[in-house]
């Protein structure tokens, strides 16, 4: 193998005198050749970087300049690229390609080799390169998380690896979780999901590995993770922030964690739970300072806009929004209160968790701990003479005869209920033990939504329906649809989406509905008759964003499956 020093006088990078200055500095230090070239001033980083390619026989690559397809990145996880420091370029005849800073990591390109089962084939690049493009690609998390990494040692490591799970819980679980290093890895993960725009943080220990997850735009990415045998002291940290009990590993814990984040005050619903190989943690991102959209940002057409606007105008009676969890329930009932948020009408409300401030609103928080429940909170509110009450969700058969009484007797009721569509709401309360008379008579209206992620504005572009698309396409008849999607792109941090607009399905109660729910017709039949009087459904209202190029068939399909 050609020496590099040789390489690098051949090329005219260096002159005979630096060349002998660099092998005596080399032989007095007892340092390698190639890391006193690299220290060196004599040659620049892309110079040498093209010297250990010409010694390797690897074509020298500037990752920048490309345009890596977003299927390839998901050839190796966000993990394996930052451990590797490779990025997958090409994937022909079963060879996949990649370039990276650190081609002499042969036990590492292996083992991936073996994971994908495939041959693997290495170009270079600098490392400077290979930073920004690891943060181009894999997000700005990749290398925040790995500097914070630096300041761990071996000992360190070794520390916790040669401890028993009791050992680190009795001995080093709270000193290591307020050492520095621990508490910058702790707050880098919480801003890197901050400033991914996640809603949710997930950390998942498994049998070999520690998985890091961001819900961003409601779906998980995964992100660099910290090592294994870190995982007690971050966990510690996390359950230290809120107010947890550090020592208890076998049974479930809830907490909460506040905090002022680059300027904002964050609130984190923290909950731990163990699984066969550790704690489980998850973390969910309240931004209090969050912009507020209002019912016109939402991703309302204009008919259905026009009906919930009158809905919410009226002076007493329920509205329920259904829909899963991370449908976006809080966020449109928010909405509505600033619509109807005016100094001649009292409003109270009654949160677990309350996620956002609310200007002239009274806001109460549920605790379970001291007894102050829903309903609990629901008869309290009762006693202050509201206008209208909003309930962050009905549970229970409690709560719910509260929140249909506070209808009957006046008040406009807001709140949320977990259904899947909006006819099933009314069998959801019956099956509470609501009496159908009650139901038929207080509730007004029902909105169920779903979340669906808009595709890039910057990397949008057109392609041709699949079988199943083409099939749906033609079942909804609509016709010569124009199909795009998100390439992926530096905006969208090559996902191909970027941001998350609802889409809805509207019921407004009528004299059929309430003789269909007093005789405690099937959800079938309530759909099938709020079709006939013109309820579109959340499939149907998709399609339309689809059809207007907000989002994607795909999207649809994912959200909107039976």
């Amino acid at each position: 193998m050609e020496q590099l020093g040789d390489i690098c006088l051949k090329q005219g990078w260096i002159t005979q005198e630096q060349l002998d200055q660099l092998l005596i500095l080399a032989q007095e230090t007892e340092v390698s050749f190639a890391e006193v070239l690299k220290e060196s001033k004599f040659v620049t980083e892309e110079e040498y970087t093209m010297a250990l390619g010409i010694q390797l026989g690897l074509p020298y690559i500037q990752p920048l300049e490309l345009n890596i397809d977003n299927n390839l990145l998901k050839l190796i996880s966000p993990r394996q690229a930052e451990k590797l420091r490779a990025l997958p370029l090409a994937f022909d005849n079963n060879c996949l390609t990649l370039v990276t800073d650190s081609p002499l990591n042969l036990d590492g390109f292996d083992q991936l080799k073996s994971t994908l089962n495939c041959r693997i084939k290495l170009a270079i690049a600098s490392r400077t390169q290979m930073t920004e493009a690891l943060n181009k690609y894999y997000g700005a998390s990749l290398e925040s998380v790995a500097t914070v990494l630096e300041d761990f040692d071996e000992s360190d490591l070794n520390q916790f690896q040669n401890l028993t799970e009791d050992a680190v819980s009795n001995i080093a679980q709270e000193s290591m979780a307020n050492e520095a290093p621990i508490i910058r890895l702790v707050n880098t993960i919480i801003s890197g999901a901050v400033k991914a725009g996640a809603s949710d943080i997930h950390l998942e220990p498994f049998e070999d590995e520690i998985k890091l997850r961001y819900r961003i735009d409601g779906v998980l990415q995964e992100t660099s993770s910290p090592p294994k045998a870190l995982y007690p002291a971050v966990v510690s940290r996390i359950k230290l922030m809120a107010g947890m009990d550090i020592t208890e590993r076998r049974i479930p814990q809830d907490g909460r964690i506040r905090l002022r984040l680059d300027n904002r005050d964050l609130d984190l619903r923290v909950a731990v739970a163990p699984t066969l190989f550790g704690e489980e943690v998850v973390m969910r991102i309240l931004n209090r300072e969050s912009i507020l959209l209002g019912l016109s940002e939402l991703g309302f057409n204009a008919t259905n806009l026009k009906i919930f606007k009158e809905l919410i105008s009226k002076p007493h009676g329920m509205i329920l929004v259904t829909g899963p969890t991370g449908s976006g329930k809080t966020t449109t009932l928010y909405a509505a209160l600033q619509e109807v948020n005016q100094p001649t009408r009292k409003i109270i409300t009654i949160e677990d968790p309350i996620e956002y401030q609310l200007k002239g609103v009274n806001q109460m928080q549920v605790n379970p701990k001291l007894n102050f429940t829903f309903a609990q909170g629901l008869r309290t509110i009762v006693r202050h003479d509201p206008d209208i009450i909003l309930v962050g969700e009905i549970r229970d058969r409690e709560t719910a005869e509260v929140a249909i009484q506070s209808a009957l007797t006046g008040h406009l009721v807001f709140a949320t209920l977990h259904t899947n569509d909006a006819p099933s709401a009314f069998t959801r309360l019956i099956d509470m033990g609501i009496e159908e008379f009650l139901v038929a008579s207080t509730v007004l209206g029902v909105l169920a939504q779903r979340l669906v992620r808009k595709i890039c504005p910057h990397c949008r572009a057109p392609y041709q329906a699949n079988t199943v698309e083409t099939d749906l396409i033609n079942e909804y008849q609509l016709g010569n649809l124009q199909l795009t999607y998100g390439a992926g792109c530096e905006k969208c941090n090559y996902i191909g989406y970027r941001g998350q607009m609802g889409i809805f399905e509207l019921l407004v109660i009528n004299e059929e509905m309430e003789r269909l729910i007093m005789e405690r017709s099937n959800t079938g039949k309530i759909r099938e008759a709020a079709i006939r009087r013109g309820m579109g459904t959340l499939r149907e209202d998709g399609l339309s964003k689809v059809k207007e190029g907000y989002t994607t068939l795909a999207e649809v399909i994912r959200v909107t499956r039976d």
